[in-house]
């Protein structure tokens, strides 16, 4: 569809070869189910599971995800983000899992698992309310921590190199996986770009076997083809004392899942297209939505709770350019038959810890960049960039540290001990103090139509004035309240008999207007974008919009379900 130097080859929308098709599923299938088995085996392995109970684990946790990564390539109603973006077992939840299977039993954390998925969905529907503190800028900040944490792991799965092997046998076969792979990124057009994920760990595993480092005995024991009995725990009606005193701890947890989603959300939708679009939110809450509901209907299963999968989704399709959402139905099916089939599981649960944290850095280096890009979207404003800069200080600070640990202990000392944590909550309460103790907010409620330009003109002219501003400034204000006005009015039909909220915050030497309304028109901030593209005779629709550029400083413009944000900023000297 398009040449080899592009950077997306295919859109999502885009028709795939089956080939393709199949081979970008294996590479997901590979990604997720690596990731999955070993959190699994962790828990089981603390736990002490036995053999019946840790098969069935996988093989819900292998259906469950393959059901939403499935669901998320879907778009329409409140599930699915309509991209590639794979859903799986969650690590970030091992150590509140763990500790409700030390403290209670099965039933109770199967419970604790279903209610605190819904938060997920509290978050997502609250998603307009909540925008100035949870923005993009917060979503990119938790990327670039996870990046540095899962980078961090990786490089701890180097050490212990199998019996017989020598110590350099791994971080050998780890380097040699970042060369391939950044070779091919980098250098690989056409369809070697489109394998060249596939192929470096090909070759990577070629040499791991060389060492020594294949462990086949998982493969051998397996079965080829079976269904485990069913280990259902149930959920508790009435929840008990261990109950209340978890379930603060799955809330943090979950919320930071939710965050990621959210995070993920966006930047999927940046590297799917070639001229990516504004951003839709009503995706992103499509994402959080699906998320949330497959650790719900895991938690029922006996599964343990889901997280997107989204910096390794996004890197995946940078390497390849591969953004069709059929990618998605292919892992989501693949995953479902291999959760069938445990000899398949064991095959790609044993390549080596070498390979898998070699891959690991070079995708959560691209997972680092993508949350640059995400700040750098917003814009490093004074406050925004302290803000960045004390979260990842935090964050990248308490990475591999015991300092909070060892002051608090328990539960609660390992959990905000932890550096990806301590981090996000850090970025989302300096947001939120800059919110609430910024200037207060003005309010004006109207219907949304052409006779409420005379008090939303009355309105901008109080503030302006009490402002100190000049007259011309205040006719400027003006300008830009009608404009808004006119271009949320466009084509919007009879039927939109809808409530119109401005709401006002004044700086210095700026004003900062916000029009809510419940709309399903074209989104205004992709029209502004796309005027450069246009032809010279200008439409009516055309001149409003670049009216509406000119008086302002800048437009910004948030569709979520059921609500349109445009966010317009005046300078006081423009």
């Amino acid at each position: 569809m398009t040449t080899d130097d592009a950077s997306v080859l295919y859109e999502p929308n885009d028709r795939l070869p089956a080939g393709l098709t199949l081979g970008m599923g294996l590479q997901g299938l590979l990604l997720s189910v690596t990731t999955t088995a070993l959190t699994i085996s962790l828990f089981a392995n603390a736990v002490g599971l036995d053999d019946d109970d840790r098969s069935w684990m996988i093989f819900a946790a292998l259906a469950v995800n393959g059901v939403a990564t499935a669901a998320q390539s879907t778009r329409g109603g409140p599930i699915g983000c309509g991209h590639v973006l794979m859903v799986g077992t969650a690590p970030s939840y091992l150590a509140v899992t763990l500790l409700a299977a030390e403290r209670s039993d099965a039933r109770t954390l199967a419970t604790l698992i279903v209610v605190s998925s819904c938060v997920q969905f509290i978050l997502a529907k609250w998603l307009p309310r909540a925008r100035q503190i949870i923005t993009p800028s917060v979503g990119g900040i938790v990327l670039m921590l996870i990046a540095v944490t899962v980078a961090g792991v990786a490089v701890g799965r180097l050490a212990g190199p199998p019996g017989g092997t020598a110590s350099s046998a791994g971080p050998a076969v780890a380097a040699l996986t970042v060369a391939v792979a950044a070779m091919l990124g980098l250098r690989a057009k056409g369809r070697a770009r489109l394998w060249s994920p596939l192929i470096g760990i090909a070759v990577a595993c070629v040499v791991a076997a060389l060492f020594g480092l294949f462990d086949s005995t998982r493969v051998s024991a397996a079965r080829w083809i079976a269904l485990p009995e069913p280990q259902l725990p149930g959920v508790e009606l009435t929840a008990s004392s261990e109950f209340w005193s978890l379930l603060p701890m799955f809330v943090v947890v979950s919320m930071a899942a939710g965050l990621l989603a959210m995070s993920s959300g966006v930047i999927i939708q940046q590297v799917s297209w070639q001229n990516p679009p504004v951003t839709d939110f009503r995706l992103v809450q499509g994402a959080m939505n699906t998320n949330g509901a497959a650790s719900l209907i895991g938690g029922f299963f006996g599964a343990l709770p889901t997280v997107v999968y989204g910096p390794t989704s996004a890197t995946m399709t940078t390497l390849t350019g591969v953004a069709s959402r059929r990618v998605g139905y292919s892992v989501g099916a693949m995953l479902v038959a291999v959760a069938f089939a445990p000899k398949a599981t064991a095959v790609l649960a044993s390549i080596p810890d070498a390979v898998t944290a070699g891959y690991l850095l070079v995708i959560m280096g691209m997972v680092f960049v993508e949350g640059m890009r995400a700040v750098a979207r917003e814009g490093l404003t004074r406050h925004r960039a302290l803000i960045v800069g004390i979260s990842l200080g935090i964050g990248f600070g308490l990475q591999g540290s015991s300092v909070v640990a060892d002051l608090i202990g328990g539960a609660w000392g390992a959990l905000l001990g932890n550096g990806m944590v301590a981090g996000t909550i850090a970025a989302i309460a300096l947001t939120a103090f800059v919110e609430v103790s910024g200037r207060r907010r003005q309010r004006l409620e109207v219907e949304l139509h052409i006779d409420s330009l005379g008090p939303i003109s009355e309105f901008l002219d109080s503030l302006a004035a009490g402002a100190g501003w000049s007259e011309a400034s205040r006719n400027r204000l003006r300008l830009v309240g009608e404009e808004a006005l006119a271009s949320l009015l466009e084509d919007r039909g009879d039927e939109s008999h809808a409530r119109l909220v401005v709401i006002a915050r004044s700086a210095p030497n700026s004003i900062e207007l916000q029009f809510l309304a419940a709309l399903e028109e074209q989104n205004l901030e992709e029209q502004l974008a796309c005027l450069s593209e246009r032809a010279e005779v200008p439409e009516e629709r055309t001149i409003s919009l670049h009216l509406l550029r000119h008086f302002a400083s800048t437009v910004r413009h948030r569709k979520y379900s059921g609500i349109d944000i445009v966010t317009v900023e005046v300078d006081r000297s423009r």
